[in-house]
């Protein structure tokens, strides 16, 4: 594997090249799941394959996810029954990750008040700590994860404990969601309602913050770990801030016109279109003349405009786009919007 290039103010401008396949020089895949191993509960075409092909490989898979709602057994039950090899050991939740958080703050047994799902009760207490429902309780904190039942009692609960003195974390801080309907209030949102009433903001857990990251470190044993996911602000933002690698995966939220406008905390080190990016080589870009290649493609700037020729994979035009326009500074859509159409 290669380094990734950088300009003068140390801010990544090209993608990372291996001339081995990931999964031989990661030891652990930390892979988010929405809109990298499945979507809207369907499983994404070839990532079964590619998980698989992994782990012959000798890549260890884990399975993190900002959801605090579902237990890790629920999630690897899900995954068993989508063909996917996974043990509740394999996931790790922003919920694990709160709760160790407030381990290490509170002494065994304090009692938090939990506003939430089965999954953030059952990690609490993992920890030692015990869950309450009431601010009458005394909680020493309160944790809010996103759940389906959470409502205004359990807010309001949550709201009367803080304002007395508790400490206060959220599981993660998504501002959406996606359901069957479309794009709904996430765990983000609903912490608003507590930190508007009270004036104090949250500790988070989950991705883009650390914690979550350090979670699945100490469970998975990870030492050369590579985070896999399919949003800018949350999987790739995450790894930027404690200084792992990332690949991102098309398959989900970013497409290819998000990777390109990326800013540079949200820059990933490798791009794939799906999961099959784990068990193959990453093509180095080259970069002469002004002009920053890829597969056949070549990525220029023309006055203020991308341009982009040639042919070959879809892919390896949009690892050169990438490479030219995070050459440059501030870059706009309508600079580069063209380029990316090129691409199909």
């Amino acid at each position: 594997m290669s380094d990734q290039t950088a300009d003068q103010t140390g801010e990544q401008t090209t993608l990372r090249a291996s001339d081995e396949p990931l999964c031989r020089g990661y030891d652990v895949a930390l892979l988010d799941l929405d809109g990298v191993v499945y979507i809207s509960g369907k499983v994404v075409p070839g990532a079964r394959e590619a998980l698989k092909q992994a782990q012959v490989q000798g890549m260890r898979l884990a399975y993190v996810t900002n959801n605090a709602s579902r237990t890790p057994a629920a999630v690897a039950q899900t995954l068993t029954g989508m063909g996917i090899n996974a043990e509740p050991s394999d996931v790790v939740t922003s919920a694990q990750a709160a709760a160790r958080l407030l381990a290490e703050r509170l002494p065994a047994g304090a009692p938090v008040l939990a506003i939430g799902g089965m999954g953030l009760r059952v990690a609490l207490r993992e920890r030692g700590l015990r869950p309450v429902s009431t601010a009458a309780a005394r909680p020493a904190a309160v944790v809010e994860g996103f759940a389906p039942q959470v409502d205004y009692s359990a807010l309001a609960q949550g709201g009367l404990a803080v304002r007395a003195g508790a400490l206060f974390v959220g599981t993660n801080g998504d501002q959406t969601i996606p359901n069957a309907q479309g794009i709904a209030p996430g765990n983000g949102s609903l912490l608003q309602v507590i930190a508007t009433a009270t004036g104090q903001t949250p500790i988070i857990a989950g991705k883009p913050e650390p914690p979550l990251h350090h979670e699945s470190v100490i469970r998975t044993g990870a030492k050369h770990p590579l985070v896999v996911g399919d949003r800018l602000d949350t999987d790739i933002e995450a790894a930027q801030r404690v200084g792992a690698d990332s690949l991102l995966v098309l398959t989900g939220v970013t497409d290819a016109l998000g990777a390109v406008l990326a800013p540079p905390h949200q820059r990933p080190s490798y791009i794939a279109d799906d999961l099959a990016g784990l068990v193959e080589t990453q093509p180095a870009v080259s970069s002469e003349d002004g002009g920053f290649g890829c597969g056949g493609w070549t990525a220029r700037w023309q006055g203020d405009q991308l341009d982009l020729s040639g042919d070959g994979r879809r892919i390896d035009g949009l690892r050169a786009l990438c490479a030219a326009a995070w050459s440059r500074g501030d870059v706009t859509k309508d600079a580069v919007e063209q380029a990316v159409h090129t691409l199909g």
